[in-house]
């Protein structure tokens, strides 16, 4: 690398004010829907013990941690997830909490593993969980949730599709088949790649367990009866009008080993795309990770920032929605043409009246002409510009996108003015 050529390592992003601005609008996105379905907001460390991940996560997860030892000789990792860390503050903390608890987070998290589309090793996570309720209502409040969120992203129905399943299921097959709990978790990784094995390897590793691919094969695609909960579920989603964004696929079965039940996944209609979100029930991570001390209940999912922001530049209707909304932002409310550079302090002075009043106000800081202050309004996408001359303390406040202008006097009463024009 030539000197001075610094650049970020591999799988890492830098935000620039265009990528916080999405990043942004999907934020809003996440508390609005949440807030909707009463879920408060709460938050973990982004560095964990690593024991909290090795000893309860396991699968592939364990061999993805950025993992290193602090200066006082502790084995940490950056957070991979945050479901883990969600059952450690639980332990500590449950019995302040009336039950069941809706908490979400929104966070980073660290995965080492190859760099590809919708895939990066930093990403946030929009993370969702309800705990202390077994009931399968509990299952579908968060599916439903997840329905609405692609809902409020622009997403239209025949968009996305929630594939359901029921790890339960897998569990009393490999029970059938005669599996220790070891070979079950191994059945469990290898349906969980089923899909994505494009090189034929499922064979030969279910043969190492005594199955074949049709056995398991038939078991997906002719599952016979529906489990009670998953036909729970699907009876409450339907009095939701929600029955059609889901279907049954017995594939599914998330990668993570601490699923006991019901879990789902988001994917692209067309299913080009890896899984835009997923989660599912996990009744017995708290009660593993307290030794058994405290037992909750829980159901949980999580969606990350760049699979689903790539979804969205690839719908259009979607990306309609957000470009929309990025362009009805702006960096200020008001901004300051000088037409008389005689008037600076006079300016200065009414701009941080306004400013207290909790009205942004920008400027160039530094005398322009007249037009190139007024593109710089444009630039800065400012509703509202306030041109100051010699005139002064009148005032002209000129609506930028109609070129309507008015006269204002620049004593108290501009506040209150102002801020009747920002809300028309």
């Amino acid at each position: 690398m030539a000197k001075g050529a610094f650049q970020t390592l591999p799988g890492f992003r830098d935000f620039r004010p265009d990528d916080c601005a999405v990043r942004n609008y999907l934020f809003r996105n996440f508390r609005e829907v949440a807030r909707r379905y009463g879920f408060v907001e709460y938050e973990t460390p982004i560095v964990e013990a690593t024991e909290l991940y090795m000893k309860k996560t396991g699968g592939e997860l364990s061999t993805q941690l950025f993992r290193f030892e602090d200066q006082g000789g502790r084995d940490v990792t950056l957070r991979p997830e945050v479901t883990a860390s969600l059952g450690r503050v639980l332990i500590e903390s449950q019995r302040a909490y009336q039950k069941p608890m809706r908490w979400f987070e929104i966070g980073q998290c660290f995965r080492y593993e190859a760099p590809q589309a919708g895939r990066t090793r930093e990403f946030y996570q929009f993370n969702v969980d309800l705990i202390g309720e077994a009931d399968p209502a509990a299952d579908a409040e968060l599916i439903a949730l997840t329905i609405e969120l692609m809902r409020e992203l622009g997403f239209k129905q025949g968009d996305f599709v929630i594939r359901l399943s029921d790890r339960r299921y897998w569990q009393n097959f490999a029970n059938d088949k005669g599996l220790s709990a070891e070979q079950a978790e191994e059945l469990l990784a290898i349906v969980d790649k089923l899909e994505r094995d494009k090189e034929g390897k499922s064979g030969p590793k279910l043969e190492k367990l005594g199955l074949t691919l049709e056995e398991v094969q038939i078991a997906i695609n002719s599952p016979g009866e529906l489990s009670s909960d998953l036909d729970a579920v699907l009876a409450n989603l339907d009095a939701r009008g929600m029955r059609d964004d889901v279907e049954v696929d017995l594939s599914i079965v998330r990668g993570l080993a601490y699923y006991t039940g019901v879990v789902f996944e988001i994917f692209d209609a067309k299913k080009k795309k890896r899984a835009v979100a997923g989660g599912g029930r996990y009744d017995t991570l708290v009660s593993a990770l307290s030794d058994g001390k405290v037992d909750l209940p829980a159901v949980g999912f999580a969606i990350g920032d760049v699979v689903i922001r790539n979804l969205i530049e690839d719908t259009p209707h979607a990306f309609e929605k957000m470009q929309a909304a990025l362009k009805a932002e702006s960096a200020c409310d008001v901004f300051f043409i000088v037409a008389d550079q005689a008037q600076q302090a006079n300016a200065l002075t009414l701009a941080s009246k306004l400013r207290a009043a909790g009205i942004a106000v920008s400027y160039t800081l530094t005398p322009s002409k007249f037009n190139k202050q007024f593109k710089a309004a444009e630039q800065a996408r400012a509703p509202l510009a306030l041109v100051i001359g010699n005139e002064f303390p009148e005032v002209s406040l000129k609506t930028l996108a109609t070129r309507d202008e008015v006269k204002l006097s620049a004593d108290d009463s501009i506040v209150e003015s102002i801020s009747q024009y920002l809300k028309k």
